[in-house]
């Protein structure tokens, strides 16, 4: 008799953990879904973190020309349609915003 006493006690146990084992699964997984997505990667190029620096550091928006200037590029086409076209992708990864055509921001 002792013996399903102590089955029956531990049984109990048992559920209660298991209830509460649920309980915080629910909570944490509510929790989850609140948190904020990470920042995007980066593209694969080693002038977008410095690209980014500048940014950080703007007081106003940057057109592709700025950009070259603050990365001591010599402003030829080339070099300013090169910048334009690393930065483009940082817009559609929501990391820059162009305020107008062809002037940057960062998001914040």
């Amino acid at each position: 008799m002792r013996r399903s006493a102590n089955c029956r006690a531990g049984l109990r146990e048992a559920e209660t953990h298991l209830e509460h084992l649920a309980i915080t699964r629910k909570t944490v997984t509510g929790l989850a879904d609140r948190l904020p997505a990470g920042p995007p990667d980066l593209p694969e190029h080693p002038g977008y973190p410095r690209i980014l620096a500048v940014f950080h550091q703007a007081t106003r928006p940057l057109r592709a020309r700025d950009v070259c200037e603050a990365l001591g590029h010599a402003l030829l086409p080339k070099n300013i349609e090169g910048t334009r076209a690393k930065l483009k992708p940082l817009v559609k990864l929501g990391i820059l915003t162009e305020a107008d055509t062809g002037s940057f921001t960062g998001s914040p």
